[in-house]
């Protein structure tokens, strides 16, 4: 028999900064649709609100580097708590994040922050293997054999260049 699949992806604003908490960050993250109303033939905006925990590693990038008003891609599982609150018993559901990717194009912050900031996804899982291309040791001072034959370099820091 089949397992069941618990999935989330998001991609909204942040409604406030990050509060941190022992071993991690909670966010309050909107997405925003709309629907057209069959009465007036009008575009209706619409906004939900969700609360999202990230644990870790990635909690502490979080906290770092996301002000409110930051454009997330977040990736996680619901999860559903059960509280009491004056013997009446509340839910609450959240979000569990496993992977974040900050979206905004320009860094918020000093620019000491935008230097730090790496331009990649994180994962509470850390990947050793991966090195940023900056951080790459230079092995020779040969030219890029895709440079020699006229061919675009892998130099991707100039978004100017992007079609899109």
């Amino acid at each position: 028999m089949a397992r069941g699949i618990n999935k989330v992806i998001l991609i909204g604003n942040l409604g406030k900064a990050p509060e941190a908490f022992n071993g991690g960050c909670r966010l309050a993250l909107a997405t925003d649709e709309s629907y057209k109303d069959k009465h007036t033939g009008q575009m209706v905006p619409k906004t939900e609100w969700h609360n999202i925990t990230m644990f870790g590693k990635l909690g502490e990038i979080c906290m770092e580097y996301l002000t409110k008003g930051s454009k997330v891609y977040v990736e996680g599982r619901l999860q559903t708590d059960k509280y009491q609150k004056e013997g009446v018993d509340h839910y609450q559901t959240k979000i569990i994040a496993n992977e974040m990717q900050m979206l905004d194009s320009k860094p918020q912050g000093s620019p000491q922050q935008a230097a730090q900031q790496p331009q990649q996804g994180y994962q509470n899982q850390p990947n050793p293997t991966y090195q940023h291309p900056q951080q790459r040791p230079q092995t020779s001072n040969q030219p890029n054999p895709r440079q020699q034959n006229n061919m675009p370099s892998d130099n991707f820091d100039d978004d100017s260049s992007i079609p899109f």
